[in-house]
């Protein structure tokens, strides 16, 4: 399968390398250039942008952020998620938000 990942902190980026770990194709996109090498490093393809991890033709899309501001940045930003995602992909949310924020990100 491939899959999206975005958000390499110290629970993404461990998460990413499982699914490299397990077989997966795994595109990454992360502020930090260290934590994009790292992965990069064990076999993942990076993407310079929210946009770019879904115009990579993956079938799942995992977030895993540090907060609500940048979940609402990635999904609903100009070049985020929503905005370029094709229809059919699974998106899936990990991120420690409040309940407010999610559900406005649900419900765009």
């Amino acid at each position: 399968m491939h899959i999206g990942f975005l958000g390499l902190g110290n629970m993404g980026g461990p998460m990413a390398r499982n699914l490299l770990k397990a077989g997966h194709q795994v595109t990454v996109f992360d502020l930090s250039a260290e934590a994009v090498s790292g992965l990069v490093g064990a076999g993942a393809k990076e993407a310079t942008s929210p946009a770019a991890v879904a115009q990579a033709g993956v079938e799942a899309i995992i977030t895993m952020l540090p907060a609500a501001a940048h979940v609402k940045q990635v999904y609903l930003g100009e070049d985020g998620l929503l905005a370029n995602v094709q229809s059919g992909v699974l998106l899936i949310d990990s991120s420690t938000i409040d309940p407010m924020s999610a559900r406005e990100v649900a419900a765009a």
